[in-house]
């Protein structure tokens, strides 16, 4: 079953408030200033939430392409109208009885469930589809606000673990968390009474308008929490584990453990984090400009750079055309060091203007897409520039030509376009759909000089979905054809409707955004239960560890026969590792079983014992649960309870019969016997350690061939017992098992890397990787494994 957002009880308990909520007077004190000040907050971002949600439902109602449609959006509307003020007092109503039942969660988490209604056999479904639609949209909100609330969401919840008298609230479980206002929001909509479409605009909004501010929301909590005496001074400084000859100052691992300063990348495919791209543009010109002698590298997130006084500018104050001029003297730059071809040209007679040259794309854009012909190479940026001037010139002589930064769009168009295209599969729908996207990619390029400049333009995230389809880091199992099919969908029209307005790229994106959303949630499931499998995996090894660690220590300095040693080692520890999972090592039943090994023992050992009836019966028993014939198990059970051998039983059959019975959680051929390695070398230990501080969820690239190329697998798990990891693949499909202790020397030998934050995108990567063409630096060497692994 998938995790759902539950809706917060309300209406159908007794209603919940702080004044009659079960709490000290003290932590009740404390709990009505966090809803007054969470409330004061709260309530102008609502107002703000539903005014936004209303000029979108009139955007919506006047663009309707037919009466019908624009008769349900008005009625949508009016509806809005009639019920808004019930909204902000039920949302509020709703938070303070989720603070009101603080104390209450550790004894309701235990509770069981309701008993299930009767099955419907006529339809039969998982969950309500409104249901899986509204949970998908709405676990998204809360997922993406705790990843950028981070360690002030985290001090928040221990904070108030101690008001609850109980461990840390996670982001799931705190009663004023992200996952709890998206609760809470869900049970306040549904006193508008609207469809589908409606709430899920409506949670857009109130991601935009409400969520958007619940870091200062969160931070004025922990200042307020601060003054009441909740853990006074608290903060949170990750443990860093740092390994013999390693640099102080960097505090990064040696060797492929690199530099742990960017965050390992967990989001689905399709959900990485964007990276800025002005940053990117501004740590490329501190570069280009730094002295050659070396010095100290410069800040790689770009959110500042220097004026001509030294004083720190910021890139969002900075003009879109200066930071436009100073990429154009990159390009320039490259130039004059043998960049493009053709650059010697000389300047045109007449040079077009910005209207020529978008009226020319456009009616380009207008023309059908014309099929590519088996063999013929696809369409370059560079000759689309040329087919276009062809038609220029047909009007305004042949001596009209683009302006200088006209021609330096294309030209860096076409740089990102071949980074984009060397990690897209040359036979992916994606290569098709990517040329197709050419032409309103220039107009939007042409038209907006902050293409290049902006950080999540519209038209770059298309683009970005688009070419992530088909990344050659995926496997040809990873292909999603309902994906490729929406994404048809969403191209086709941009290239009808898009005629200067970054709203379409918008709008076709959010459509692939949320199939990518869908995917997610279907590969969060996928994953769980590939996770719950691997936990119990893990519990049957570490059981017959302790089964064996057992056996062993009631052996210790006694030799019985060998044939009851195999016993031992076989049946009986077969006993010991089901007790071992089904009651524990703290239980009676346990006991009761180590009790009974040391007895075995005793008997088998001493020469002359006699035999013990009583332990014969429970030897017996407990083989017959573990699935022994009832004939095997009593011929094991009277050799084991008495010293001299049983003839009524041969040896050797027995034998046979114990070699051909498969071990208690074995397959059909047994278990593989695992190689002792040699110990790992120092890159090797730093790998390992690195490998241990990382969070489920992070992706790494797996070099699977001599030419280079990768494939990216989840690290879903790792037992930190036994340090079996699992890895699954974009679709939440198992595709491997291997020891941490291996995954640290493929690390070591630069065949495995952790996938970043700063890497995740393929767009993003192609622009760094273009910014490090201009800059020459294209052919040097990163300098470290994980370097390497980014370039």
């Amino acid at each position: 079953m998938s995790s759902t957002i539950r809706p917060t009880p309300t209406a159908g308990d007794v209603p919940r408030t702080l004044a009659n909520a079960s709490l000290p007077p003290r932590v009740r004190h404390i709990l009505e200033a966090v809803n007054e000040l969470a409330g004061q907050t709260l309530t102008t971002s609502l107002n703000l939430a539903l005014n936004e949600f209303e000029r979108q439902l009139f955007k919506q109602a006047d663009r309707a392409r037919s009466s019908q449609h624009q008769s349900e959006h008005f009625a949508e509307l009016q509806r809005l109208r009639q019920n808004r003020a019930d909204v902000v007092p039920r949302y509020l109503a709703g938070l303070e009885s989720s603070l009101a039942r603080l104390r209450e969660a550790s004894e309701a988490e235990p509770a069981e469930e309701p008993a299930p209604d009767p099955l419907q056999y006529q339809r039969l479904t998982l969950v309500e589809d409104t249901d899986l639609d509204r949970d998908i949209v709405l676990r998204e909100i809360g997922r993406r606000e705790t990843q950028r609330s981070g360690t002030p969401l985290l001090l928040l919840g221990q904070r108030f673990g101690v008001l609850a008298g109980r461990p840390a609230f996670d982001a799931e479980r705190l009663p004023i968390g992200p996952y709890a206002l998206c609760r809470v929001l869900r049970d306040a909509g549904e006193a508008l009474h609207m469809s589908l479409d409606s709430q899920l605009l409506l949670y857009r909004m109130f991601e935009r308008q409400v969520m958007e501010r619940y870091g200062e929301l969160v931070e004025r909590l922990n200042v307020l929490l601060t003054h009441e005496g909740v853990l006074p001074g608290l903060v949170y400084l990750p443990y860093r584990p740092r390994t013999q000859g390693q640099s102080r100052t960097r505090g990064a691992a040696a060797g492929s453990a690199g530099a742990v300063s960017q965050r390992p990348l967990t989001g689905w495919h399709g959900q990485a984090r964007p990276s800025a791209w002005s940053g990117a543009l501004m740590a490329g010109l501190a570069a280009r400009q730094a002295p050659a002698g070396g010095g100290e590298a410069p800040p790689t997130d770009g959110t500042a750079t220097t004026g001509e006084q030294g004083a720190p500018v910021a890139v969002a104050e900075m003009p879109e055309q200066a930071v436009f001029s100073a990429l154009q003297g990159m390009l320039s730059d490259h130039r004059g060091g043998g960049g493009a071809p053709g650059t010697g040209a000389q300047a045109p007679g007449v040079i077009l203007p910005l209207d020529a040259v978008v009226n020319v794309l456009g009616t380009m854009q207008a023309l059908p897409t014309a099929t590519r012909a088996p063999g013929r190479p696809r369409r370059t940026m560079d000759d689309l520039r040329q087919a276009m001037l062809a038609r220029v010139r047909e009007s305004h002589g042949p001596e009209a030509g683009l302006s200088q930064e006209h021609s330096d769009t294309f030209e860096l168009l076409g740089m990102l376009y071949h980074e984009i295209g060397r990690e897209v599969h040359e036979d992916a729908p994606a290569q098709d759909l990517l040329e197709k996207l050419q032409v309103p990619v220039v107009r939007a390029a042409v038209q907006d000089r902050s293409f290049f400049v902006r950080d999540q333009h519209p038209a770059r995230e298309l683009l970005n979905s688009v070419a992530e389809s088909g990344a050659t880091w995926l496997a040809d199992d990873d292909a999603d054809p309902q994906l490729v099919l929406r994404l048809e969908q969403a191209v086709d029209k941009v290239v009808e409707e898009y005629d200067g307005d970054e709203t379409v790229f918008e709008r076709a994106n959010r459509e692939v955004q949320e199939h990518y959303r869908t995917h997610a949630h279907k590969a969060e499931v996928s994953e769980r239960r590939q996770v719950e499998a691997a936990r119990g995996r893990d519990r049957l090894e570490t059981a017959k560890r302790n089964a064996t660690d057992a056996i062993a220590a009631r052996l210790r300095g006694r030799k019985p026969p060998q044939f009851v040693q195999a016993l031992l080692n076989q049946a009986w520890a077969d006993v010991l590792t089901l007790t071992a999972l089904r009651h524990g090592e703290e239980s009676p039943e346990w006991r009761e079983r180590e009790e009974a090994t040391e007895r075995i023992v005793e008997i088998t050992c001493a020469a002359d014992a006699p035999s013990d009836p009583e332990l014969a019966g429970q030897i017996d028993t407990a083989l017959r649960q573990v699935g022994y014939h009832e004939d095997e198990a009593s011929a094991i059970a009277r050799r084991l309870s008495r010293s001299d051998d049983d003839e009524s039983t041969s040896r050797t059959e027995l034998t046979a019969k114990l070699k051909a019975r498969a071990r208690l959680g074995e397959g059909e051929h047994g278990e593989a016997k695992k190689v002792k390695l040699p110990p790992r070398t120092t890159d090797e230990q730093a790998c390992y350690e690195h490998l241990r501080t990382l969070p489920f969820g992070t992706w790494f690239e797996f070099v699977f061939n001599q030419q280079g190329d990768v494939r990216r697998q989840r690290l879903s798990w790792y037992s930190p017992v036994t340090d079996n990891a699992l890895f699954v693949n974009s679709r939440g499909h198992k595709v491997g098992e291997q020891s941490l202790d291996s995954l640290a020397r493929l690390m070591a030998q630069g065949q495995a890397r952790v996938v970043t934050e700063d890497k995740g995108r393929l767009i993003d990567r192609a622009w760094q990787a273009t910014l490090r063409a201009l800059r020459g630096l294209a052919g040097r060497p990163a300098t470290g494994a994980l370097g390497a692994a980014g370039a």
